[in-house]
């Protein structure tokens, strides 16, 4: 697989997590009801583990997926290992708090899952972009 095409999927994922953590950022500041199946949404977003140093969980998806769309945009070293990084990162973070919904809080958000979903999808496009770009043509910009 070309570093294009894991960059192309990296962006896909990212996009689909922006969609889903500006929701949620948006159904928070409008105070509306969030859109959920298993009725835990509301308990999972209204507990004290929906922020973290005062700034909602959603925010920091919108932070995160965002910076790894902006990688996607760059064959360059950094870019790729900033990209691992910060999936990688995503990733622990939302197993955490996958931990946190099934374990403390008793309840677990759609919404959640779905982020879930999206960040354990985007990890190994991630750490794919770091092996070496020998001979790729995405490397010359084809």
């Amino acid at each position: 697989m070309t570093d294009r095409t894991l960059r192309l999927c990296v962006a896909a994922l990212a996009t689909a997590g922006l969609v889903v953590s500006g929701y949620l950022t948006w159904a928070r500041y409008a105070d509306v009801t969030i859109a959920c199946s298993t009725g835990g949404c509301e308990t999972v977003q209204g507990s004290s583990y929906a922020t973290v140093a005062g700034i909602p969980v959603p925010v920091l998806g919108i932070v995160g997926y965002a910076t790894l769309f902006a990688t996607a945009l760059f064959v360059l070293d950094l870019a790729r290992a900033l990209g691992a990084a910060v999936a990688l990162g995503a990733f622990a973070f939302s197993a955490y708090l996958l931990f946190v919904q099934l374990a403390l809080i008793d309840a677990v958000c759609d919404w959640c899952v779905v982020n879930d979903a999206i960040v354990t999808a985007v990890v190994p496009f991630a750490v794919l972009r770091l092996r070496p770009l020998v001979n790729d043509p995405a490397r010359t910009g084809s």
